[in-house]
């Protein structure tokens, strides 16, 4: 068995195409590229590039579905599994919600904020002049910062709040929470 080295987003890719647990990567490969053991492969082909009208429309581009399965790859990523405390995985997870669609994730941070606490403010200053021992932490990525003094709780309430608002499915929204 030989070993390559892919980058994140590939890697992402390729674990998003996963069908059952325990499929190997050279086993999605496979499937992917139709190719079967003892088949030779094709002669090599220089690498072909769009014009870049069409490329910044593949790129612009961001179908429901790819955001599902940003998640998806996320919840899969040895980064995410890596996190032992809930709040590591609550920062990641709002990266990546933010990094899908920064205008919805404004929206849906606009209005969450507790009885006496605002949750999410551009600045430190504005959470700790909104309650007292709210551990403001940068969200990476984000012009955000967020508290983070709260149970696991209150941080899948936000993050429940804030992928329903972004208008992602239920049923994602609850395995993402699950994992806090």
């Amino acid at each position: 068995m030989k070993t390559i080295e892919v980058d994140e987003e590939l890697y992402r890719y390729i674990a998003s195409h996963t069908q059952h647990i325990g499929e190997s990567a050279s086993d999605i490969l496979r499937r992917m590229l139709k190719f079967t053991a003892g088949q030779s492969a094709p002669a090599a082909v220089a690498p072909q590039t769009l014009p870049v009208k069409e490329a910044a429309v593949v790129k612009t581009e961001s179908r429901p579905q790819d955001r599902v399965r940003a998640v998806r790859e996320l919840l899969l990523s040895d980064e995410y599994a890596e996190q032992k405390r809930a709040v590591n995985r609550f920062m990641l997870i709002l990266s990546t919600l933010y990094s899908l669609d920064p205008k919805a994730f404004a929206e849906a941070t606009e209005s969450l904020h507790g009885r006496t606490r605002v949750y999410f403010a551009g600045n430190q200053q504005v959470l700790i002049q909104n309650g007292t021992h709210t551990k403001p932490k940068h969200v990476p990525g984000t012009p955000y910062w967020v508290i983070t003094n709260t149970n696991t709780g209150r941080k899948c309430s936000m993050i429940e709040h804030i992928m329903l608002s972004m208008q992602f499915p239920v049923e994602l929204t609850e395995k993402v929470c699950g994992t806090i």
